[in-house]
């Protein structure tokens, strides 16, 4: 039960009934009409902008047509009040019994409350994380896992049909080096002296194993062969090594994928690879010429080339330069690549197509859309959103890099100290592309500003409630049919009714969160229910005819275990949205 949803639409025949009495105009474009909740709580439950966008088509001012409205809007179910508001905003105050109805809607569909309808008709793909397959996760890499994987989560809850994916960059120089790296490491498990660690290379110690592992399979064979023999096979069991580390990382953090693609893939069979086809597709389609870019602006770097090249005409859909295609060495760009990648995507049946990425790919934003438009046109949405920086700190001072990575603290380091629900729902807690900072002393604390930590202890209070209730009046039935058929208008306190309101928000934050791409707002949602039902419980232990469970009071208590499930419900249910444990107890 979505109360914006239904009011929206009694709005909306308030407006056309308005239009048959010839009072408003036809053919007002209503799109813009909007039933959300007010900034001010205090100024009622609903308001909307319907006057402010139809006046001036419907041949009026806001303020006199927000009067009509009103008027009209007295009369519609459920409705206490209605009133004008500066301008001509409109703000309603529902009836209790609309909350009460909501109560009973929760209580019905439990965790299922708030779950958009299905919408298989457009698919979406969320790619996110991509982390090089060439070392350990770091904090960043975290930040991104968490965030593509809530907003999955949030887009499948609203009704979409969400494929969760992730593209292994397993070709091009960085996996030679990473090769480069294991075999060094691989000549140190044969006894030999490597010493340092030659620059360019990658110094962690995450590569032992690896180096171990090559001695196991193949003992010396490697040591007399030159390169270009030896490198293919290693680059390929340390990309499976890196891979199966980084997969144990994302199951740790409870992130999960549908696909890993690989860029080796758009690769294979060179003459009629993806990457050619796409090219070939894209020129026939006037996309791609040979030409020649002008320099950067500013200093020039020391590998610019002015030569003619294979170019996309990304300028013509959008972005700002066009974007080379071909190296000087003949062999294709990443970005040829990540072309014939967003192909492939299309060629799926995707045309919502999403990319996580991390606060270095700045440059990345409009050359993705810009090949989107090239590719399907208004058929296919493309949309790339920044995972920004996480600055790690312990007390309020920055954390020192990891011995293991030998250049960061790893993501696998941090979970292992503080928990996955800390690290995912404080990676949550901040909009995704605002610089966060993650102090690992103050994540762990019991307090209420401890965001995690709050909203669980909500969830498992909740619990106890139940415990309490069981202790106290054992006879009394609290099951689902019970809560179900309690007499819920005897709550009717500010504070009950306040925390029904907050309730019934939660339909609305799941879409327009995942209408936004933005999951925090459930972060935040739930911490703003979870204080106002700590808020409650508190005036309990002040005022006895507030508690939860009365044993003088058996039909108050009923009414109240209904409200408490309600919003264990609606907790459990935002948790799970955000890839966070709703637990009975806390310890």
């Amino acid at each position: 039960m979505n109360i914006f949803s239904i009011y929206h639409q009694r709005l909306l025949d308030v407006i056309a009934q308005l239009i048959a009495e010839g009072r408003l105009p036809e053919g007002l474009d209503l799109s813009r009409v909007v039933v959300e909740p007010p900034r001010d709580p205090a100024h009622g439950d609903l308001a909307t902008n319907a006057a402010m966008v139809l006046a001036k088509p419907a041949g009026t001012n806001p303020r006199a047509l927000a009067e009509l409205i009103v008027g009209a809007l007295r009369g519609v179910e459920g409705v206490a009040e209605a009133e004008v508001a500066g301008p001509g905003f409109i703000n309603l105050r529902l009836k209790t019994e609309v909350f009460h109805r909501v109560l009973a809607a929760v209580l019905a569909d439990a965790e299922g409350f708030g779950r958009g309808a299905p919408r298989p008709e457009r698919p979406v793909n969320v790619e996110y994380v991509s982390a090089n397959p060439t070392g350990p996760m770091h904090v960043g890499h975290g930040r991104g896992a968490v965030f593509g994987d809530a907003l999955a989560r949030l887009l499948d809850f609203a009704g979409l049909s969400v494929t969760r994916e992730y593209y292994i960059n397993d070709a091009g120089a960085q996996v030679d080096v990473l090769a480069r790296s294991a075999y060094l490491r691989y000549r140190e498990a044969l006894g030999a002296d490597i010493g340092a660690i030659p620059e360019g290379l990658y110094p962690g110690n995450y590569l032992v194993p690896v180096g171990v592992e090559l001695a196991r399979r193949f003992g010396p064979a490697l040591i007399d062969l030159p390169e270009g023999d030896w490198l293919p096979q290693v680059r390929d069991i340390a990309i499976e090594a890196m891979m199966e580390m980084i997969r144990d990382d994302l199951a740790a953090l409870g992130v999960k994928h549908d696909v890993f693609f690989s860029e080796r893939k758009l690769h294979e069979d060179c003459e009629n690879s993806a990457i050619t086809l796409t090219i070939k597709e894209l020129e026939a389609r006037g996309f791609v010429y040979t030409g020649r870019l002008p320099p950067p602006k500013g200093q020039l770097p020391e590998d610019w080339e002015d030569r003619e090249q294979l170019l996309f005409r990304a300028t013509d859909v959008g972005d700002d330069i066009d974007r080379p295609l071909v190296k000087s060495d003949g062999s294709y760009t990443y970005f040829a690549a990540d072309v014939a990648y967003l192909r492939d995507k299309y060629g799926r049946g995707f045309r919502e197509l999403i990319y996580v990425l991390g606060a270095d790919h700045g440059g990345y934003v409009k050359r993705l859309e810009a090949v989107g438009r090239a590719i399907g046109g208004d058929d296919v949405k493309v949309t790339a959103l920044l995972a920004q920086l996480v600055k790690l700190m312990r007390d309020g001072e920055p954390v020192k890099m990891s011995k293991r990575s030998g250049s960061f603290v790893t993501l696998r380091e941090v979970i292992d100290e503080v928990g996955r629900d800390a690290v995912r729902f404080m990676m949550l807690y901040r909009k995704n592309d605002a610089t966060l900072e993650f102090d690992l002393a103050k994540v762990v604390e019991q307090s209420k500003d401890n965001p995690v930590f709050y909203v669980q202890y909500a969830h498992a209070r909740c619990a106890s409630i139940f415990r309490q209730a069981r202790e106290l009046l054992p006879d009394l039935a609290t099951d689902a049919a019970a809560l179900a058929g309690a007499r819920h208008v005897v709550l009717a306190d500010e504070a009950e009714i306040g925390i029904l309101k907050l309730v019934s928000q939660y339909p609305r934050v799941v879409e327009a969160g995942a209408l936004a791409y933005e999951p925090h707002r459930v972060a935040f949602y739930l911490y703003e229910l979870a204080a106002a039902f700590h808020g409650l419980w508190n005036r309990g232990k002040d005022s006895p005819q507030l508690r939860f469970v009365n044993q003088t009071d058996r039909e108050s208590t009923l009414a109240r275990l209904a409200l408490v499930e309600a919003v264990r419900s609606v907790l459990s249910s935002g948790l799970h949205v955000l890839g966070v444990a709703a637990p009975d107890e806390m310890r």
